[in-house]
């Protein structure tokens, strides 16, 4: 089984935390984005991982040189080969994914690194592919499915009209990797676009036309990080899972100093709390220093320095000084308000 990992995107709708950070690699709960996204598919598929691909961005559109040696160690941290390849022009999903022809074979999930999910069920990796889905309250401002008998029988994109409540989550699995490569090199050779891009789901309807069958993939959470309140609050629903399986996210080094932690929460190595309550729902890298403050359900990433703070739903970034009464703060990487 290969994981293909279109991460091309610059995260606009994140910044100023993606000026410095691919969205992909913003941390929650001590782990990147991506990271917690190949795991779980890998728990999903059940079977071993042969190769991992992630598809970036140019490095003069905000993705750092050392980025392809973190996802390559993310890729061996689950006994798989990583490989990494670089989308020039944002021509699109299925143009993304054709960045990664050379791995694209085979048995293959294809994930953007968007989102993050938890699922309870075992795919079958008979079936010509599957697309996850999650069942939403609104469905016209997502891709929807249309369904018979367990079966796909439609794709549709943001429906005025009610069609169907499973919303695409942007995580799809096919049997048959070639052939999706074969499908997207039909797009590109006949210049086949929509909207000035070559689109996924013109793959998947033809595949559908040729006789593939598709089964869906259902979830039981899908939890968003592209803006940063939802980001945020993506980060309360990791340490809410990592609470009920018994993990225990607080590095045995973290000096408490008249300072309490309120699970559930993420302390890194090296973390220094005084006179600090922080809980529930933080997290906080490592290297850190939080003094004096309040801190419930934020994200505040590695060798950060807070002080006389009261911060709820806030994130703040790497190497950043934050000391006043602010609130809902969203601060990138480097900033200093004090």
């Amino acid at each position: 089984m290969k994981i293909i990992v279109p991460m091309a995107g610059i995260g606009s709708r994140l910044r100023p935390h993606t000026l410095t950070t691919p969205k992909p690699l913003t941390v929650i709960a001590g782990k990147s984005i991506v990271q917690r996204l190949v795991e779980d598919i890998a728990s999903v598929v059940n079977q071993p991982i042969e190769e991992i691909a992630f598809i970036i961005g140019p490095i003069a559109k905000g993705f750092p040189t050392n980025t392809k040696d973190k996802l390559i160690g993310i890729a061996e941290s689950l006994g798989a080969k990583g490989s990494v390849y670089v989308q020039e022009q944002a021509l699109g999903t299925a143009h993304a994914i054709y960045c990664a022809k050379d791995s694209l074979s085979g048995p293959c999930v294809v994930a953007y690194a968007d989102t993050l999910f938890k699922a309870d069920f075992t795919l079958d990796t008979n079936a010509d592919g599957a697309i996850w889905v999650k069942q939403v309250e609104d469905p016209s401002a997502f891709g929807v499915v249309k369904l018979d008998n367990g079966i796909i029988t439609d794709f549709v994109e943001k429906p005025k009209e009610f069609v169907s409540d499973l919303a695409i989550i942007g995580i799809y699995y096919f049997k048959d990797g070639d052939k999706v490569k074969e499908e997207i090199q039909y797009l590109i050779d006949n210049d086949l676009k929509e909207n000035g891009e070559y689109q996924l789901t013109n793959v998947l309807e033809s595949l559908k036309k040729q006789g593939a069958q598709f089964i869906p993939g259902k979830v039981d959470a899908w939890m968003d990080c592209g803006k940063k309140d939802p980001t945020v609050d993506t980060n309360k629903q990791v340490l809410g899972f990592e609470q009920t399986a018994g993990n225990d996210l607080v590095s045995s080094d973290v000096v408490l100093e008249n300072s309490e932690i309120i699970q559930p929460c993420y302390v890194g190595k090296n973390v220094v709390l005084k006179n600090t309550k922080i809980g529930p729902y933080v997290s906080i890298g490592e290297n850190s220093v939080v003094e004096d403050s309040i801190i419930v359900n934020s994200l505040i990433q590695t060798n950060v320095q807070v002080s006389n703070a009261k911060l709820d739903n806030a994130m703040i970034g790497n190497h950043a000084k934050y000391n006043g009464n602010y609130t809902s703060v969203s601060i990138g990487d480097y900033t200093e308000l004090t």
